[in-house]
Order: C-alpha cells, then structure tokens, then sequence
C-alpha cells in the first residue's frame, strides 16, 4: 500500500477519474513546415479550443533535448545528502524539493523536484544548480538557448491571432526579461498509481510552459467535464497556455487543467520550462482587446502578486 497522505479523494483518484473510451487527440502542430500563415492558424486554434498542445519539427536538435534529459536523469540518481545541498530555501522558488503548493487535509503529491532560472542572465543563480553531473551547466545553457526561438515564434503567431502586431505579448511579457524557470520532475514507481498523483490538477501560472517529457506517459488534460490522457509523441514539445496569456488575451485564449499521473513500474520525468514575466511587471488584458462589448474579465496586478496569491490559494 502507499502511506495515507498520498491517496486522494475519490473525485481526484486516476483509476476513478480518467476517461475510459477513445480519447480526442491533443492537437499536434507542425511548426517547421514553412507555410507561416497555416502554422500560426493551427497554433492558435489549440490555444483557443485546448489550451495545450504538441509540437513538432521545433527546431530543437534531438540531441540537445537528449543530453538535456541526461543531465537531469543523473541528478536525480545521486544520492538524497547530495541533493539535499540544493534543498529549496523558505521562501524561495528555486531549489530542489518535494513539496511546492499548500495541499489540503495534509495530502502530498508523488514527485520529488527541482527548480532553476536558465534565463536571462540576471535572474540566474548559479548557486541552485547541480555541479553533478559536470556538464549539468553546458547542457541546459544550450537548451535554453534554442528554446527562445521557440517561444519568440510562439507568442508571434499568438499575437497574430488576437489580430495585434507581431510582438505584442512579448513586449507585454516583459520583452527580453521574461523569466525561462526550469522545473525537473522525478515522479518514482507507484504501488497505488490508481490512488496517487504526482502532481494535482492546476493551471500553470506561467504565461506560457514548454515541456519534454520522457517516454513514460502520465500527463491528463480536463477537457469537455472529462480527464484525457495526452499521448507520448517522440522529439515533441508540449506546449501549456499558462494563466498570464489567458489574462492578457481577456479569455481568448485558455490556461489549461492538467494533472499528472504515476506508473506502477516505471519512472516518469518531465523537464517543463515555465516562461513568465519578470516579478514587478503588471499583467491585464491587453487596452487594445477591450471595447464596451468586451470589458476586463480579469484584474491588473504584478506578477509577483499574482504568483503569491495563486500558491498560497488565496483569491485573486
């Protein structure tokens, strides 16, 4: 059996919840096709109706992802005291840890994390990064490298689809200070994976996520009332539309419910990169969107304020 904080209520258990029956695809985009105008509209129309969705030929080499899933995979082969070093500090969002949001009745997701900043450089510290294994740096200083083109594209054809100018969310992002924070999940072989989660259902408070899963499947999407298992695609990204892009669109475009589930023999990891703005930058729906039709459906407030609020479920 697994210890009792561990089993969620039955409106949460997998083995209770997740549909049973074809499942909808998640929309899977293609977006080194070349044809700028299809891609965008696709792109765009999963935001829209998913708020998730995958995507493919990105432009990140296979191998960059790879080492990237190397690095990640070694640390969390070392030993606890050694990873203990890097132990999040109160307070602090970046570190390595198990336990991340205030749960209720004392429940506790199956997960063991990390969480670092790869960019920009201001807002790095090197401090929370392992120095096991040796190239853990090199590696994810490369991946971060390639992932700002992606993003850059991203936020172009969102804009486009609100009918806005090209950098219109980058810039209402906080343009080149957005913050890229790394997170790794460890999700370890479950006993009860019926009854566990590894991570509860949630929006991502980011603007928008960029995640590689490894081969394991475990992610679940809350779709038309229902819990949808998202399939693995090889050398795909998973794109989330995050609550700071669903916020600045005035609800065009979806943050997504997702969960994670966990697997009786086999680990599941995840390397989710979490694009926001910087802490003081004041986030609303963009003036342009608004009009007497359609008005503010959400506040202005820092991001940092934001952020507060959502971990500590506190009403925004």
């Amino acid at each position: 059996m697994i210890p009792p904080e561990f089993i969620r209520s039955e409106e949460e258990q997998p083995g209770l919840t997740t549909f049973q029956g074809p499942v909808p695809e998640i929309p899977v985009v293609d977006i080194g096709g070349g044809d700028e105008e299809k891609t965008a509209e696709d792109v765009v129309k999963a935001a829209k109706e998913w708020g998730i969705f995958q995507v493919v030929n990105h432009g990140i080499p296979a191998e960059a992802v790879r080492q990237l899933q190397r690095v990640g995979k070694e640390f969390f082969g070392l030993s606890q005291e050694e990873k203990d070093k890097y132990a999040m500090k109160e307070g602090k969002f970046e570190g390595y840890g198990t336990k991340l949001q205030k749960e209720v009745a004392g429940k506790k997701a199956w997960v063991d994390f990390l969480f670092h900043n790869v960019w920009p450089p201001a807002s790095i510290n090197y401090g929370v990064w392992p120095e096991n294994p040796p190239d853990y740096r090199k590696v994810n200083e490369e991946y971060a490298q390639y992932l700002l083109t992606v993003v850059e594209n991203l936020l172009k054809w969102l804009s486009k689809g609100l009918g806005l100018e090209d950098h219109a969310l980058k810039v209402a992002l906080g343009g080149e200070e957005m913050e890229y924070l790394l997170k790794i999940n460890y999700y370890p072989p479950c006993p009860r994976p019926d009854l566990a989660l590894g991570v509860v259902a949630h929006t991502d408070l980011s603007a928008i996520t960029i995640l590689v899963p490894n081969e394991v499947p475990g992610l679940q999407v809350f779709k038309d009332d229902h819990w949808f298992d998202a399939k693995y695609i090889p050398n795909a990204l998973i794109i989330h539309i995050g609550d700071q892009i669903e916020i600045l669109s005035n609800g065009k475009y979806k943050s997504v419910l997702h969960r994670t589930t966990v697997n009786k023999e086999k680990t599941r990891m995840s390397w989710p990169v979490f694009v926001s703005p910087p802490p003081e930058k004041v986030i609303g729906p963009l003036p342009q969107l608004l009009s007497d039709e359609n008005p503010a459906k959400f506040k202005y407030k820092k991001f940092k304020e934001y952020q507060y609020c959502k971990i500590n479920k506190l009403p925004q």
